[in-house]
């Protein structure tokens, strides 16, 4: 084994991963290459040619360039896990009327568990990705999960729920990198394709980004169990009729089907009376929200409220924030009114570039 120890990389087959697996196999790492079969993408009811991180093409880019660098590669089959944890709990959320976050599910219950079991299999002492994030030991004694130096890629928002023994064994590469610079360092590898790749910013096993289908395909008898419902405004008008809530989203402003003579909003989904509640777009403000599953990272728990920012979408640029701490609940008070809170979404709270923990947002 190398002095710097044996290191299990998770290669997607991608630009990032690629470079990650390198970087580290360069700077003396026993690299080991794994690339996780999550899913089928005929399975999923597409009809366009498979893409992404799964598909076929993904798994070849990997393992020919860890043969050419010389490294192991294997291919880890978890289709029925990830089928049975990230899909289920896609297609259950948006039957309990919230906006699932199936990124976070993979990353916190799947893609880290998997690695680390493999790892150990493998006597690896580390595992490794190609997230734009970094790493570092807290005086406190905790692993501390910060922004990667490219804001546009910084990927710290998915990582909230990866726990402390996880972290503990974990690598980030290229963290202080920006995307130029990784796709640069792929053509300097000769890997000239490798540097074109294209990135989806789609949920990888939703086909054509199209998830109405999706659901339709995982629950065929969707339709007839909730059919058709009204929307309604906030104060219980009926406006209108629509396909059924679970086709909708909070702050969707689009593909409504309804024309009421003004732009409005989805601010609200009703289960229950199977209800989409419509309104202006400053009717999806608030001031307030509480995040359930709550997972802290810098900190074992906030024993006094503490100033954050704290971000309620991935693209989102952050708000000021108040966090106070019940229990396994955090209530979060912004400092001004906020856009959007969609139960279901995560909601990331960040002290500077450091993050100090994340969950998920509650009705």
């Amino acid at each position: 084994m190398s002095k710097k120890g044996r290191v299990l990389v998770a290669m997607s087959g991608g630009v990032d991963s690629s470079v990650a697996a390198v970087m580290l196999h360069e700077q003396g790492y026993e690299v080991i290459g794994i690339t996780m079969k999550t899913w089928d993408y005929a399975s999923a009811g597409g009809s366009s040619k498979e893409t992404g991180c799964c598909s076929l093409d993904s798994i070849n880019d990997a393992r020919s360039l860890a043969v050419g660098y010389g490294f192991p590669h294997y291919i880890l089959d978890i289709r029925d896990e990830f089928g049975d944890y990230v899909i289920d709990n896609f297609v259950d959320e948006y039957i309990a009327g919230r906006t699932p976050n199936p990124c976070v599910l993979c990353n916190t219950h799947i893609k880290w568990s998997a690695l680390m079991k493999r790892a150990d299999k493998l006597d690896c002492e580390f595992i490794a990705t190609g997230h734009y994030a970094n790493i570092r030991m807290h005086d406190n004694g905790r692993y501390v999960i910060s922004k990667g130096r490219d804001e546009n890629k910084d990927q710290s928002y998915v990582l909230w729920g990866v726990s402390q023994e996880n972290l503990a064994r974990t690598r980030f590469p290229l963290g202080n990198f920006t995307k130029q610079e990784i796709r640069q360092m792929a053509l300097e590898m000769g890997q000239e394709e490798l540097a074109k790749k294209s990135e989806s910013y789609e949920i990888c096993f939703v086909p054509d980004n199209d998830y109405r289908a999706f659901l339709r395909h995982k629950r065929p008898t969707l339709d007839e169990e909730i059919g058709p419902g009204n929307f309604i405004l906030s104060d219980g008008t009926v406006v209108g009729q629509h396909i059924g809530y679970p086709y909708f989203t909070i702050g969707q402003r689009k593909g409504l089907g309804i024309a009421l003579g003004k732009p409005m909003f989805v601010i609200e989904i009703l289960p229950e009376s199977n209800s989409v509640v419509l309104g202006e777009e400053h009717e999806l403000e608030k001031t307030q929200a509480f995040v359930r599953d709550i997972n802290l990272v810098k900190y074992a728990s906030l024993e006094e409220p503490m100033e954050a920012v704290t971000k309620i979408r991935y693209k989102d640029a952050g708000a000021q924030s108040i966090l106070t701490q019940k229990g396994d609940i955090m209530q979060v008070d912004f400092t001004h009114n906020v856009k959007g809170i969609a139960p279901g979404q995560s909601a990331v709270f960040y002290e500077g570039s450091d993050l100090i923990g994340g969950g998920f947002l509650m009705k």
